[in-house]
């Protein structure tokens, strides 16, 4: 496994699309940068997506990623917004693979059970956990932002277990074999 990767990951959205950037470095985990991308205010969907397009492209020159996790759109009752979900989805993700960055994608579920430990968890549970790990001192407003981290964490956690390393069924076994990671 590669011990020295930045990771990029993306929370998809029509109003607010979250990112965040890790880098992996030995075993320890860094925070590089979080935010949002305000989409609301544009006119067309046509714009929203070019301004993703654009952003994500800035975010993957800027920091070179060597990844890019990125949340799964779900499946909802409104079908228009699952279908602008995963238009966004796909041209972030286009973004990516113009540069050769490859990407993972990660069901919600998914991304709030390697972050928490419980599928079910709320957007805030899984910003104190981030911010628990990443020994973040203040999150910010938006919780799309740390929504894209959460991804990029996810993915961190997803490769460093298929790699051969130990995995755990759960915090309490994790804990058990790491107990210098509770504070």
């Amino acid at each position: 496994m590669q011990t020295d990767k930045v990771i990029l990951g993306i929370d998809p959205g029509t109003t607010i699309m979250g990112y965040g950037i890790i880098h992996i470095k030995g075993n320890k985990m860094k925070l590089i940068q979080m935010g949002v991308l305000h989409l609301s205010k544009l006119g067309s969907h046509e714009l929203k997506l070019k301004r993703i397009f654009e952003r994500t492209l800035q975010l993957v020159d800027t920091y070179n990623p060597d990844e890019l996790a990125i949340e799964a759109p779900f499946f909802g009752k409104n079908v228009q917004s699952m279908l602008k979900l995963g238009r966004a989805q796909g041209v972030a993700m286009s973004a990516g693979l113009f540069r050769n960055v490859p990407i993972f994608e990660y069901a919600p579920k998914k991304i709030k059970l390697a972050i928490t430990g419980k599928g079910t968890a709320s957007k805030e549970q899984v910003a104190a956990m981030l911010k628990s790990i990443l020994n973040i001192q203040e999150m910010p407003k938006h919780l799309d932002a740390s929504d894209g981290l959460a991804a990029a964490v996810c993915h961190h956690f997803q490769r460093k277990t298929s790699s051969g390393e130990k995995s755990y069924r759960g915090w309490g076994a994790f804990l058990k074999h790491n107990p210098e990671k509770l504070k």
